[in-house]
């Protein structure tokens, strides 16, 4: 971190002392003021519920600028990465820092490759669930239990540790996210074919049967390619941070993963893509594009208990940036299926011209989000609804594991213990059972 010229001076009205705090510029974006010695100086803490204003860490990984629209990896526009490079190179670049060469590609996607297998006994875990058990629930126990499955890549504080598990998180989270699905609709499981791409060998073991191959589409699997990068980080949101939480008390990598997949299982989170297409079909049943007038005046009305979603972002304020690259997606997938005139599509397309037209969406920057257009993309390619928060999982792993391996190596990491603003009773004593 840098220090600034300027130093920030926290004053009071009572007559305390001022104090003042040190202020440190990152490479781009906002200042921050220290005030990690603020309750040794003051006796206080600051208040901050959802850490709105809070920088809870230093990271090297993922910048966005709300304002703006724009979502950077390693300093790389994201439009960029999704257009000229795979879902391996972004993870290379998130983990190590820089894009690989041919031959780095070459040895990184080979490593990924040679850990898609997981150890037969996971089919006996699987067993354990109802078959209509959510994909998320399974997911989360899944990923937890790979700790008793590699015990020799649980020390999160051990590099090779740490990049052993990393590999085998990358790699085994579409063969466990595949195996989930075919649970759930009683087919078998389907092997890892290592000669496929990462993505190809997904959908063929999402797909494919025993007395059926399933031969990839180049054009779905670049769209399945494309949903896995522009998901694979987010800067510090409510997951990341959960890993990071997680981490921070030194247990195993899969662990901390495992809480992350916990956390994006919320709809306010990894389930907006599910919660998104789900409003569709209430829509289309209410009776579709001709309902859509009636549908908005609900979404006005505060009192109604309706909501838009797969519109508007807590931290973009302009277009995400994501959702321009996930519409071009979108519709190159319905074109090559033939599913251009799909009602829920042409629902979805005329949902999304009111609100980009309509002065109360506009003016609060309810634009759609990538989640609006990822939803229609999955539905698409046949990947049921249910099964969409676990592929955004799928996706995330890299830039969790990037965030967690980058706060063990910060040497200022600590546990993390938020404060709180105590509003419960004061001290009191226990009166007596007769005399209460």
């Amino acid at each position: 971190m840098k220090l600034a010229d300027n130093k920030a001076t926290l004053s009071f009205s009572n007559g305390s002392p001022n104090v003042e705090l040190p202020v440190y510029q990152g490479s781009i974006g906002p200042d921050v003021i220290d005030i990690r010695k603020l309750y040794a100086q003051t006796g206080m803490f600051t208040y901050d519920p959802g850490f709105m204003s809070t920088a809870s860490c230093q990271s090297a990984i993922t910048y966005i600028d709300g304002d703006k629209g724009e979502l950077l990896y390693r300093g790389y526009p994201i439009e960029q990465l999704a257009t000229n490079c795979d879902f391996l190179e972004t993870c290379h670049l998130l983990l190590y820092g820089e894009l690989p060469d041919a031959q780095k590609k070459k040895d990184f996607d080979a490593r990924v490759t040679n850990h898609t297998m997981v150890n037969e006994q996971m089919q006996f875990f699987l067993r354990g669930f109802r078959r209509d058990a959510h994909p998320m629930a399974v997911m989360t126990g899944l990923v937890g239990a790979l700790s008793a499955f590699y015990h020799d890549s649980t020390d999160i504080n051990n590099p090779e540790h740490r990049e052993i598990s990393a590999i085998r998180l990358i790699a085994k989270m579409p063969t466990l996210v595949a195996m989930a699905y075919k649970y759930s609709v009683g087919q078998p499981y389907i092997y890892p074919k290592n000669d496929l791409s990462y993505t190809a060998n997904f959908m063929r073991m999402m797909f494919a049967t025993p007395c059926e191959e399933y031969v990839p589409n180049d054009v779905l699997v670049r769209a399945m390619d494309r949903i896995f990068i522009l998901h694979a980080d987010h800067e510090q949101n409510a997951s990341t941070s959960t890993v990071r939480l997680c981490g921070s008390s030194g247990t195993n990598p899969f662990a901390a993963i495992a809480a992350g997949v916990a956390c994006l299982w919320g709809p306010a989170h990894g389930g907006a893509n599910e919660a998104a297409l789900n409003m569709l079909e209430d829509i289309q049943k209410m009776g579709g594009v001709a309902k859509i007038g009636e549908f908005v005046s609900k979404v006005k009305d505060k009192n109604s208990g309706i909501k838009l979603m797969g519109f508007g972002h807590r931290v973009y304020k302009n277009y995400d940036p994501r959702a321009k690259l996930m519409r071009e997606t979108c519709h190159e997938v319905l074109a090559e299926l033939g599913l251009q005139n799909d009602p829920l599509f042409k629902l979805a397309m005329a949902l999304e011209k009111v609100a980009l037209e309509d002065e109360y969406f506009v003016s609060r920057k309810l634009y759609p989000n990538v989640d609006f257009y990822s939803g229609i993309v999955q539905r698409a390619i046949g990947i049921p609804v249910g099964l969409f928060t676990a592929i955004f999982a799928l996706a995330r792993t890299v830039g969790w594991i990037a965030q967690l391996n980058e706060m063990i190596g910060d040497p200022e990491y600590k546990i993390g213990r938020p404060r709180q603003l105590f509003v419960g009773s004061p001290r009191r004593d226990v009166a007596p059972l007769s005399q209460r």
